[in-house]
This record gives structure tokens, C-alpha cells and sequence, in this order.
């Protein structure tokens, strides 16, 4: 199968996140990473260029010049994987989207949520595909936990419960230079939430992504424990659904103890499910009056979502990295479907999530300020 040819902006030298996308766009052999404006500064992104392999000709100083040369190229990219801190988000995903080039952002989609909206709207004036990588939601069993709730095998949801705590912030990290603490502290380069938009946002995404519900209101109680850091690093938030189920979220990233403790627990009137990001190849199913059920990656009682999701035989542990490279497979069938002028329908996060994401991050500081009072969304 013929490669998608993929362009890259941020991910540079000290970069987490851009190594983990360009490990899961490889995984599959889907897309062949091919140019770059890897940093915001044109040393270090030429730098990262010649360590990655890439044609110094297509080592870019700035992802405007990228878009602006790569368009007219007769090879060049037909996709972009945007891994910037969330302020740059927007900006770069407009210079590609009015150009056609297919998007997949990291989230949270942007840093505002003028610009998410700006961006939504740029979005659907565009040919080009538009994909926010909320990660988990690529995880066979989360996928299983879908179908399981849409089929009404725990009933109607009554109650949603999901955390998402770390300790790597529980110091004043930013003030030692570390990278990547300084801009996910930072309001001019993160946005107006802390742990909200680093972490919350992907336990609210993980939430509506199962229960297939929508939130309608929240209280939240923000804090920033830290001294002097500017942006909350623990959120407790109680939430409203459309079907009259109560939720609750809780992000922290000063919780001594949990390294990526995502967990999301679902509650109908028939059952429940829960699953854990540490130990992801499984889904606890308690259905009322019965005992619990475990359930696992591509073992007895798999869902489609499950075995589609699923690369190796059961008991061969997978994680996060294949969770994020099944966005990227999700990916690929709607570029590859868009070539022949078709469509791909596939569970990959949108850019309608992404503004649902910065709807959440807003109405908890809206709602904090507030003393915690109800907002709506």
C-alpha cells in the first residue's frame, strides 16, 4: 500500500509528545514522515531534521513556509501532525487546512476557545480532514466500553465517574527550566487551564467518548497548590449530563503517588464498567446481581471496536502506543478514502471534540471563579 506522506510541526529535540506521533503514525507502515518544522527556532529545527532523517531541503525555519512550499510540491505532504504547544495550534492548522492538507492535532485543540471556534469554522470550509488525537480513546477495550454502552448492556447511565491524577508537577518544576513543565504552566502558551487542559480535558473526552452523553453543566473548584505557579494544577468538577446522569472529573497533576492514573468508571441502571489506563487490556463488567465479568483485549466475549483496535493475540500486552498509532490507522482510512473522493467513517476525535474540550476548560474557570457556582456549557 502506497504511503501517506506526513509533515511535522514541532516534536523537536526534547520533545515528548512528537516522538510518541511519530512512533504511532510508523507502527502500521501507513505514513512516511517526509518534512518538518520541527522547532520555533530555525537552528534547532534543522537540527532535528538531520537527526530524524529528513531532507534538509524539506527542513523548514517556520510552518507557514512549510505549507506555503510543500502545497506546491508535486510530493508534497498530504498530512500534518501538529505537536506544538497549544497556542501555536491553531495558527499552523490554518495555514494547512486553507491549503487542503489533511490535519491531526494534539490536543486540547487550541489555547482559547476563540480560536477553537475560529478553527471548527476553518474546518468546515476545508476539504481536508481534520483529527485531534485524544489518545485514549483508541484503546481496544475504551472502544469495547463504547459498543457495550450503546447496545444497553449496563442500561441507562445513572453515574459517570473519572480521574485523572499525576504527581510530576507536585514541585516547582517550571522554575528549573524543565521544557516541558515550563509551557503547560505557562497562560501564554497552555491557555486558561492547567491540569484542565493538560489532563481533564482528556478524561472529559474519555467520558463523553463511552457514555455517548453530553454535558450540559458543571461546578468546578480549580486550585493551583504550587505557590506561584499561574495555572491550576488540581480540578475537582461535578458534572450535569443530558440524561439527567451526574458525573464527577477529577485532574491532578500534584497527587504524590500516580504516575497517568486516567480510570473512568460508568454506572446504568443494569450494570457497570471500568477500566484503567495503567492496565489497559482489560474492562471490569459488574452486571446488577451478578458477578463481575473481566474482559479483555482481544480474548473471549471481543467487540468488533476490541478486535479491530487489537494487533496481537490476547495475553501479549498492548498500551499506550497503540492506542495512539489506532488514531493514526483511523487516520489513514479517511485519507486514503478521501483520495478516491470517498469518505471513511471511523471513532478518530474531530475538530468538534476538541472545541467540546475547550468548552470544558472554560466553563471550569468560568465556574471557579465563581466559587464553584453551576455554569453551563
Amino acid at each position: 500500500m502506497e504511503r501517506i506522506r506526513l509533515g511535522m510541526v514541532g516534536g523537536g529535540e526534547g520533545a515528548f509528545i512528537g516522538g510518541v506521533h511519530r512512533i504511532a503514525s510508523r507502527i502500521d507502515g501507513r505514513f512516511d514522515l517526509v518534512a518538518g518544522a520541527f522547532s520555533s527556532t530555525p537552528e534547532r529545527s534543522r537540527a532535528s531534521g538531520e537527526a530524524l532523517g529528513v531532507d534538509p531541503k524539506r527542513t523548514y525555519d517556520d510552518f507557514a513556509a512549510m505549507a506555503k512550499r510543500e502545497a506546491r510540491l508535486k510530493d508534497g505532504i498530504e498530512a500534518v501532525s501538529i505537536v506544538t504547544p497549544n497556542h501555536v495550534h491553531y495558527a499552523a492548522a490554518r495555514e494547512f487546512l486553507k491549503r487542503g492538507i489533511h490535519v491531526i492535532c494534539d490536543k486540547p485543540l487550541t489555547s482559547t476557545l476563540a480560536d477553537a471556534r475560529k478553527l471548527v469554522a476553518l474546518a468546515e470550509k476545508s476539504d481536508a480532514i481534520f483529527i485531534l488525537t485524544h489518545n485514549y480513546t483508541g484503546y481496544p477495550m475504551v472502544r469495547q466500553a463504547r459498543e457495550m454502552v450503546a447496545a444497553g448492556e449496563i442500561g441507562v447511565i445513572r453515574v459517570v465517574q473519572v480521574e485523572y491524577p499525576q504527581d510530576w508537577l507536585a514541585e516547582d518544576l517550571e522554575s528549573t527550566g524543565q521544557k516541558q513543565a515550563g509551557w503547560r504552566t505557562d497562560p501564554e502558551q497552555s491557555g486558561a487551564g492547567g491540569s484542565t487542559g493538560d489532563i481533564g480535558t482528556h478524561a472529559y473526552n474519555l467520558a463523553g467518548f463511552v457514555t455517548g452523553l453530553r454535558c450540559e453543566a458543571l461546578s468546578a473548584d480549580l486550585d493551583s497548590f504550587v505557590s506561584g505557579r499561574r495555572l491550576d494544577d488540581n480540578a475537582h468538577v461535578m458534572l450535569r449530563y443530558e440524561n439527567g446522569a451526574k458525573g464527577m472529573l477529577w485532574c491532578s497533576q500534584v497527587a504524590p503517588g500516580n504516575e497517568n492514573g486516567l480510570r473512568l468508571r460508568v454506572y446504568g441502571e443494569k450494570g457497570g464498567l471500568e477500566w484503567k489506563q495503567e492496565d489497559p487490556n482489560y474492562l471490569w463488567q459488574a452486571p446488577l446481581g451478578e458477578p463481575k465479568r473481566l474482559l479483555t483485549r482481544n480474548g473471549a466475549g471481543a467487540t468488533e471496536g476490541n478486535l479491530a483496535g487489537s494487533r496481537i493475540p490476547a495475553g501479549h500486552p498492548e498500551g499506550y502506543l497503540e492506542g495512539f498509532a489506532n488514531i493514526y490507522a483511523d487516520a489513514a482510512e479517511m485519507i486514503l478514502a478521501a483520495r478516491e473522493g470517498e469518505t471513511a467513517e471511523t471513532l478518530a476525535p474531530t475538530v468538534h471534540d476538541g472545541l467540546d474540550g475547550m468548552r470544558f476548560v472554560d466553563a471550569c474557570v468560568r465556574s471557579s471563579k465563581k466559587d464553584a457556582g453551576w455554569v453551563t456549557l
